[in-house]
């Protein structure tokens, strides 16, 4: 986000990251992987970038912003 995107909305890659690990933990303790429960993101996350924002001359309701889970500015 930091590198130019104006906004994101989707899964925090760490959370997803600890789960990956735990099912990799699983995995070589001897479950075997179709046995596995398959998981999504328990929730997304909506992060805008104010610089972004501003460098292509919009603005973004503050509305949005309070509902934003991060602001880059």
């Amino acid at each position: 986000m930091e590198q130019g995107a104006l906004l994101s909305y989707g899964p925090n890659y760490v959370e997803v990251g600890q789960g990956l690990a735990t099912y990799i933990d699983r995995i070589l303790k001897g479950a075997k992987p179709a046995d596995l429960p398959v998981q999504q993101a328990a929730r997304l996350e909506l992060v805008i970038n104010l610089k972004t924002a501003k460098a292509l001359g919009l603005s973004i309701p503050p509305s949005l912003l309070l509902r934003a889970d991060q602001v880059i500015e």
